[in-house]
């Protein structure tokens, strides 16, 4: 009887304790199927909340055409919509989110002042790679740019700064209230340095007319009219002349601008590039880590395109 005793307890303590892992992995089961309710309940009610709706900036911007490409891409993203406006309005918008601790989505890039105005943001991942890794900007010229103004060309060729030095002019700028032109002056003024290598070899010319487009954006503003200084510090007879992505290319490629600052490649501006290339010449990166995404805040508990829910 005493060794059918022990062996009873012996049995009845090891149903308790396999009692009391059972109870246990289901209570950690239910614990892991709520946190993913939780998460999926949390990326569908942005859906529902943001009425399924990315905040963007102009038509025909290289970022909104490729944001209606994501669009098409990601299944996640059926359903959802671009709003196309202004990037003064797609800032004035994620501002006010921001300020009330409220969702969006945002098309963003690097450089850009919002990022240094807003020290809580974050891109999304993007695993299908639509948006590409990061990205150069790259100087073009017209074809026949170095036979005829070999000063000019010179120059353009060895301009090259950082993503910061463009973002420290785009924000003070937007935080002083002065125009980008005026920063860009004073920019170079405390940039001998950088600038001198520049124009290492370049010789001083007298009113030699150089025609430089760009778009009207706040990060091409600011290497254009940085390169404007520099040039008619140099005796160029500097004009700037804003348009759209598109005429960018165009003007360039047929000769009815000398250059172009503002070529966001590989991806950005790809379908602009590929009908011009054998009609400019490739002056290569003058900025490199650029970046192009859907941003959102930190707050924000999501952290891939992925994570957005369809709409029904």
């Amino acid at each position: 009887m005493f060794h059918f005793g022990e062996k009873f307890g012996k049995a009845m303590l090891m149903l308790s304790l396999f009692l009391l892992l059972f109870v246990a992995a289901c209570g950690n089961s239910d614990e892991s199927d709520e946190e993913g309710n939780e998460n999926e309940e949390s990326s569908s009610n942005y859906g529902e909340e943001l009425e399924h709706t990315i905040t963007g900036i102009e038509p025909g911007a290289g970022i909104t055409v490729t944001t209606e490409k994501a669009i098409e891409e990601y299944d996640s993203l059926n359903g959802w919509t671009l709003e196309q406006s202004s990037t003064a309005a797609m800032v004035k918008t994620l501002e006010e989110a921001i300020n009330n601790e409220e969702p969006i989505i945002v098309t963003g890039w690097n450089p850009h002042w919002k990022f240094a105005k807003f020290d809580n943001l974050k891109y999304l991942d993007d695993p299908e790679n639509v948006y590409g890794a990061e990205e150069d900007i790259r100087t073009l010229a017209r074809t026949g740019l170095e036979d005829d103004k070999p000063n000019a060309f010179k120059l353009l060729d060895q301009f090259e700064w950082s993503v910061e030095d463009m973002e420290s002019i785009m924000y003070e700028s937007q935080d002083t209230g002065e125009d980008i032109d005026v920063i860009a002056k004073q920019w170079v003024e405390d940039n001998e340095d950088k600038v001198s290598d520049w124009t290492d070899g370049v010789e001083d010319v007298d009113g030699v007319e150089i025609e430089l487009v760009s778009t009207p954006w706040d990060s091409e503003r600011a290497s254009s009219s940085v390169l404007a200084e520099v040039m008619t510090q140099k005796g160029f007879n500097v004009t700037v002349t804003p348009v759209d992505v598109a005429v960018v290319f165009e003007s360039v490629s047929g000769g009815d601008a000398d250059a172009t600052a503002a070529a966001w490649l590989p991806l950005t501006h790809a379908d602009f590039y590929e009908d011009v290339k054998d009609d400019v010449v490739d002056l290569g990166a003058n900025l490199t880590g650029a970046k192009i995404g859907l941003v959102v805040p930190e707050y924000m508990d999501i952290d891939s395109i992925e994570d957005l829910k369809a709409a029904e």
